[in-house]
């Protein structure tokens, strides 16, 4: 009997996704928890699995649209009422009574019947049963095989069949890359994040050939192209907005001495390598915000305008912003303050890896006490970061450059790291930020208080 396949609850305060991608067509026989759909939700992106195996009757949705949570996405025959009526008209009457009488010589049907989830184990039976149903069940197995790469839930089988994961399509058509064009590096031809900016590097725009972005329309002074505003862009644009409205900003600039710190870096990256961990500035400028964070709590707080209050927060997690194809991604590091350097670098290393290659959950991105954001890998000095609302400050790098410095009454040259600190002039006053501030700047100057710290 027909069942309707519904977009269940995908997260707290998630009401619907967008279709980016669907994934089977009707006809297809598909298994058990093979992704039927791929949706955007805030700044995550999903496959969405069927919770039955069968045939694919109707599909009810289509790139672009909006899903709510109970949406219908397709009709599905499940696979043990698909596979129940073939005996019965293939069959005679004494075939099936032959059927019951002797279950214990017949252990295969017994082991199918009760586990439609498994159609490998499942399909096969009928030819070994019955030779005279062989010319009906025929075109099963043609119909097998398109389905069977898609199982992998790596592989696209959507669209011709080329051997992509989920995020690599989507970065494809963000891209404008025709991904049956892209030689792909990975297991059995496999494209990777990598072999597709590895194509649009060598390719001009006259090359590529992914879905249409433009619509041939124009404004007063030339021609214009029109996209559909991702939902991580909305969400973006909805974030700003409530950060400027509610938070009264300032912005406070400052200057970190990195030099003792970088040779210690240089002196130590190797060995840190030798056990899988890249050693960078990052880890030290974490540690050193944690530090600094349990001995400032109103910038380690949020505000509740509704009910009069400040909620300090006695944990500190440290939200990183992390640059992606689809836009910036705020991933949290939980409980940095007890983290050690190395602790603090494997973390760092695995959620940017998980943010960028679309492998993160939902989880990942809450729960952040303040925020850093990394301008110096791209380029750049000072900046005014827009506040990570409900936190109440975050605070910008910028890249590291050489000036001269006086010292002693002695002009030295000191590698210096930018600092911008936006704060929420609601809570945090000039002086608290100032402070703050000072004291990271004394824990970057002085790497040893970082290394021995608990």
């Amino acid at each position: 009997m027909p069942i309707e396949i519904k977009l269940q609850e995908i997260g707290d305060n998630i009401e619907s996704g967008d279709v980016l991608e669907v994934l089977v067509r009707e006809g297809d026989n598909i298994k058990k928890d093979q992704d039927i759909v791929e949706l955007e939700t805030d700044k995550a992106t999903m496959g969405v699995p069927s919770p039955h195996a069968g045939k694919v009757l109707k599909v009810h949705i289509a790139e672009g649209d909006t899903v709510p949570v109970g949406g219908v996405l397709i009709t599905l025959e499940t696979n043990g009422d698909a596979a129940e009526p073939a005996p019965k008209e293939e069959q005679p009457k004494k075939e099936v009574a032959a059927e019951k009488k002797p279950p214990a010589e017949e252990k295969a049907p017994p082991k199918a019947q009760p586990a439609p989830d498994e159609e490998e184990d499942e399909e096969p039976a009928p030819k070994k049963e019955a030779k005279p149903a062989a010319k009906k069940e025929a075109p099963a197995p043609k119909k097998e095989t398109r389905p069977e790469p898609a199982a992998d839930d790596d592989e696209d089988e959507a669209g011709d069949n080329v051997p992509a994961g989920p995020g690599v399509r989507r970065l494809a058509r963000e891209m404008g890359v025709d991904l049956s064009r892209v030689s792909g590096s990975g297991p059995k031809g496999r494209i990777v994040r990598d072999d597709v900016m590895k194509y649009v590097r060598q390719s001009d725009h006259g090359h590529r050939s992914g879905p249409a972005k433009t619509s041939g329309e124009s404004d007063q002074f030339g021609p214009v192209r029109i996209e559909k505003m991702p939902k991580i862009r909305k969400t973006i644009a909805n974030k700003m907005h409530e950060s400027w409205v509610t938070a009264p900003r300032v912005t406070n600039f400052d200057d970190a001495d990195i030099t003792d710190l970088e040779k210690f870096r240089q002196g130590s990256k190797n060995d840190y390598a030798d056990k899988g961990i890249k050693l960078t500035t990052m880890p030290f400028v974490l540690k050193a915000v944690a530090m600094a964070l349990k001995n400032h709590p109103a910038i380690n707080a949020s505000v509740d305008m509704e009910q009069g209050r400040i909620i300090y927060k006695e944990y500190v997690n440290l939200g990183v912003a992390v640059d992606t194809d689809r836009g910036l991604v705020v991933p949290v590091i939980r409980e940095a303050g007890d983290l050690s350097i190395p602790e603090m670098a494997k973390s760092l290393a695995d959620l940017a890896e998980k943010v960028r290659s679309n492998e993160f959950e939902r989880s990942d991105l809450q729960g952040g006490t303040f925020t850093i954001s990394n301008l110096g890998a791209i380029g750049g000095t000072y900046s005014t970061p827009i506040i990570n609302v409900p936190e109440v400050a975050i605070l910008l790098l910028g890249r590291a450059r050489k000036l001269p410095v006086i010292i002693d009454d002695k002009v030295e040259v000191r590698l210096m790291m930018p600092l911008s600190l936006s704060y929420d002039h609601r809570l945090v006053d000039g002086a608290t930020a100032a402070r703050f501030l000072n004291d990271i700047i004394s824990y970057l100057k002085a790497p040893s208080r970082l290394l021995l710290a608990p």
